[in-house]
């Protein structure tokens, strides 16, 4: 067993040790990561504590073939899965900490509303209960009075995400976008600064406002794509039952956590592609659940 399991500690080191890890990459360009005309970026959507379906978007990025292949990955937590009434999904957290840890260059955490609303504070649900409350509990009941020292990790971790992946082939990467309704309050120069306090925060923050948009309108989407010089954009976020939808004229969006789980590869080399011609690209997550297996055990599906 690891020790992070059971030691605030060793949980907080490693989730710190991560945190510096994203903040100084060579990658980074202040709240956004950048990555270069080269290469394959696996972009996946909502995790939500998925462990099966994490392990199997591992494989698929396929990080020891290259050190060119990418994986962005967001929405970590706050999963249905509860132990005994509570949620652990500060363990998956963990379980990327160390994939970042071990790939710095190649594997992405991103800001999403989920890691924001746990990092704040700010009361969250997906239906079956106060998922602040619960993720709160499962810190509790496994550190006990080093809860604390695990959540200031957890906010550490979460503060040192980026807010969106650009891609210099014109590809963008993010939870979501902002509302066209909130665009009043939106910052539209956030990807090139840091983020401060209060971008995390409602009803302005514009981390607050990237992770938290709904209903992108067609003129939107291509406001949004002029302004920052973008020809796709890819966000989960929203529900898409299929795994992969498509908002006309420039947005797919993925959802990676549930049964029919979709990520898509993006040739970095390419020109981004039209975001109407990737609803048959996408893969099943499921599709790499046997990846090890088919690859003869080798090890090269990690």
């Amino acid at each position: 067993m690891q020790r992070w399991a059971t030691s605030a500690s060793a949980f907080a080191d490693l989730l710190e040790t991560a945190a510096e890890a994203m903040r100084s990459s060579p990658l980074r360009d202040h709240c956004t990561l950048r990555l270069p005309r080269r290469g394959r970026l696996l972009a996946t959507g909502d995790i939500h504590d998925n462990q099966l379906h994490l392990d199997a978007v591992v494989r698929a990025a396929r990080l020891k073939r290259s050190p060119d292949n990418h994986l962005v990955l967001h929405e970590l937590i706050h999963g249905e899965r509860l132990v005994s009434g509570m949620d652990m999904s500060h363990r998956m957290l963990a379980k990327v900490a160390e994939l970042v840890i071990a790939h710095p260059l190649q594997v992405h955490p991103m800001l999403a509303n989920h890691e924001i609303a746990q990092y704040r504070g700010q009361h969250i649900s997906k239906g079956a209960g106060d998922n602040l409350q619960l993720f709160d509990a499962g810190l509790d009941w496994v550190y006990g009075e080093d809860a604390q020292v695990a959540a200031d990790a957890i906010g550490a971790f979460v503060r040192a995400m980026p807010l969106a992946v650009r891609c210099e082939n014109g590809t963008m990467v993010s939870h979501s976008l902002p509302a066209a309704a909130q665009m009043q309050y939106f910052d539209m120069s956030v990807l090139g600064r840091d983020l401060v306090d209060d971008d995390f925060d409602s009803p302005a923050g514009a981390a607050y406002l990237m992770t938290w948009g709904r209903n992108h309108s067609p003129e939107h989407l291509e406001a949004l794509a002029r302004a920052w010089g973008v020809r796709l954009f890819i966000v989960g976020h929203a529900h898409a039952s299929a795994g992969i939808d498509f908002r006309p004229p420039n947005m797919v969006i993925l959802n990676s956590d549930h049964e029919q789980g979709r990520v898509l590869e993006i040739d970095l080399a390419a020109d981004a592609p039209e975001a109407s011609s990737l609803l048959g690209r996408a893969m099943p997550v499921q599709s790499y659940f046997d990846l090890d297996a088919m690859s003869g055990g080798d090890g090269r599906g990690a």
